[in-house]
């Protein structure tokens, strides 16, 4: 029998499970026409916790919709490849003939068939691209951009983006036809909790903050347990309510672990040969799932922080479980006072560490100490 814990066409995967309200809240914005809240997006959320899914999710729906969907991750030139996905042969943009590949190289000084463009009109460009692209779709429908790792994305592609979005919904509120005729655009960005603050400040980027905002969770563990429950038995194996909850106390409600060890727990019931998951699989299914979980989630984390974040989060990971006491995070690390304050703060703000009561602070991503603790 085919392992169910991976995503499959048509069928939610369980790292899904407690996000119903953000797939509603999109459902409802493309059915709602033009204006809608649920058409511009920010899904914020640590590693792991299902945002790139989310976005594939939310494509999905759109095209099941009737809407065409733009996928990108943000890197540099981000602008020039949602225009790339947009222009099709025989296109014609600002009066130069555009073959399948446009070829910028670059936003700020960008070259088109021999003319060079500035930042804005990069986006009076993709302005174009996309008007032209919604003229030729059916009434009501529209384009849905998903944007992965926005907090990547270069304050330029930023700017001409926002510029664009603005620009085309004024474009189609223009048109004299009824908003439920109207074609549509919709922005779904996913980012890091640390979601550029530079760019949500920034006075161009402030239709970020109008956006509906998500910021993803833990999964309570009783949604976990009825998810395996369901999920183990549609697949074709057996589960008690009692092994189920051990899983989800396994997976912390992390949601790539809920994917995990459901994935491992249902390998290591296979291999055993039967057809029920018990209490021993789930151990195994933990052990297994860790491995990756570190590979894939703690190791980019810890990587990903300066060397000052790094001395801080190890004092704090040395008292782990238990939660640290700031004091003596200063005198650990042979710091200052400050100098605690300050990485307390930014580490906090990252959500890698959050206060765990007056004085004291632990580690708030999930395995984090156990991975650094591991560390030589």
């Amino acid at each position: 029998m085919p392992n169910p814990f991976k995503p499959t066409a048509g069928k939610m995967p369980p790292i899904l499970i407690g996000r119903q309200s953000i797939i509603d809240d999109f459902k409802e914005g493309l059915e709602n026409g033009a204006g809608a809240p649920g058409r511009l997006m920010l899904i914020t959320g640590q590693r792991g916790y299902g945002k790139t899914v989310m976005l594939t999710e939310l494509g999905r729906v759109a095209k099941d919709a009737g809407w065409e969907v733009i996928s990108e991750t943000a890197s540099e030139g981000m602008c020039d490849r949602l225009a790339s996905a947009l222009v099709r042969p025989g296109m014609k943009l600002r009066g130069v003939n555009v073959q399948p590949s446009i070829g910028v190289s670059g936003i700020l000084n960008a070259s088109l068939g021999g003319a060079s463009f500035s930042v804005d009109q990069v986006a009076l460009t993709l302005r174009e691209v996309v008007n032209q692209r919604l003229a030729k779709m059916p009434r009501g429908k529209g384009i849905v951009f998903t944007i992965d790792e926005a907090q990547a994305a270069s304050m330029a592609d930023m700017v001409a983006l926002a510029t664009t979005i603005q620009h085309v919904i004024r474009d189609e509120d223009m048109r004299d036809v009824s908003d439920s005729d109207k074609h549509g655009v919709a922005f779904v960005f996913a980012a890091l909790p640390s979601l550029m603050d530079e760019l949500l400040h920034e006075r161009v980027l402030t239709f970020l903050r109008r956006s509906v905002q998500h910021d993803l969770g833990l999964v309570a563990y009783p949604d976990v347990r009825s998810a395996y429950i369901e999920v183990v038995r549609e697949g074709g194996l057996a589960i008690d309510s009692e092994v189920a909850e051990l899983a989800a106390e396994a997976s912390d409600g992390y949601p790539y672990m809920i994917q995990l060890v459901g994935y491992y727990m249902w390998r290591a019931a296979e291999v055993r040969g039967s057809k029920e998951i018990e209490e021993a699989d789930v151990i195994q299914g933990k052990k297994d799932a860790l491995v990756l979980f570190d590979d894939a989630v703690c190791a980019p984390l810890f990587d990903g922080l300066t060397a000052a974040q790094k001395l801080f989060v190890k004092a704090v990971a040395k008292e782990a479980p238990q939660p640290a006491k700031v004091s003596e995070i200063a005198n650990r690390a042979h710091r200052s006072a400050s100098w605690v304050s300050k990485y307390r703060a930014s580490l906090i703000k990252e959500r890698v560490v959050e206060s765990a009561g007056y004085g004291l602070v632990r580690l708030s991503a999930s395995h984090l100490a156990e991975y650094v603790q591991s560390l030589r």
